[in-house]
């Protein structure tokens, strides 16, 4: 993607940005995407990035897309399960060649069993199957279901819009929409602008009426901001 084209679609976000939407420390995503050096023994190793970004450098800042963002959010939870980085990193480079996609992650093929990533392969009419990403290896396996599936909105395999309140599709994150700041959905509000409004006044039915969106729409805006800063 050059510089001249228009980002409307895809999400803006900065690497403090998505580090706070995703949960995940602005330093690990750095290091996730522009790779890094480490020391073993004597030697000094180059670790490569997992994948690589959407979008240039704008301004001298690391620019990401919405694509990008839920790649994070897939390589965090895979970690979290107990996949091995080495393990993550093996099945990454196979993941993108069969998905056809620099970002093979943030599909909904992928699952895993806490040691190894899986990959659904067939059509849906034949029967889907499971291939071990590192082994190539079909297998039959209880697998755990990433529970970022919930609250993604899906076009084929791909993610298109995330709801990021269990259980609530007030708070949207649209890459349509502001640039894919989460906003109240579908007035397109942001929630940030609802809850700098109600630190202000303090009244939900105020800040509902200014803004013209539902009472509960002011509160879910101010639950997702507050969870966030948790």
């Amino acid at each position: 993607m050059n510089a001249q084209q228009n980002f409307i679609g895809v999400g803006i976000y900065t690497i403090p940005e998505a580090a706070w939407m995703a949960g995940v420390s602005a330093s690990r995503i750095r290091r996730w995407m522009r790779g890094y050096k480490f020391r073993l023994g004597d030697k000094i190793h180059i670790s490569q990035p997992i994948w690589t970004p959407d979008l240039p450098n704008i301004d001298n800042t690391s620019a990401l897309s919405f694509r990008d963002l839920i790649e994070i959010r897939f390589v965090d939870y895979f970690l979290k399960q107990g996949v091995s980085w080495n393990m993550l990193r093996k099945a990454a480079i196979f993941a993108s060649k069969e998905v056809k996609s620099s970002h093979p992650f943030s599909t909904r093929k992928f699952k895993t069993d806490g040691k190894r990533i899986f990959a659904e392969m067939g059509e849906q009419h034949a029967g889907k199957k499971l291939l071990d990403l590192v082994k190539k290896q079909y297998a039959i396996h209880a697998v755990v279901a990433p529970y970022l599936y919930e609250g993604l909105e899906f076009e084929g395999d791909e993610p298109k819009r995330w709801f990021p309140l269990r259980n609530s599709k007030r708070v949207i994150i649209d890459p349509a929409v502001a640039f894919g700041q989460p906003t109240i959905n579908p007035e397109g509000v942001p929630t940030l602008v609802l809850a700098h409004a109600f630190d202000a006044e303090k009244d939900f039915d105020r800040v509902a009426h200014w803004y013209n969106v539902p009472r509960k729409s002011v509160q879910d805006a101010i639950n997702y901001q507050q969870q966030r800063a948790a």
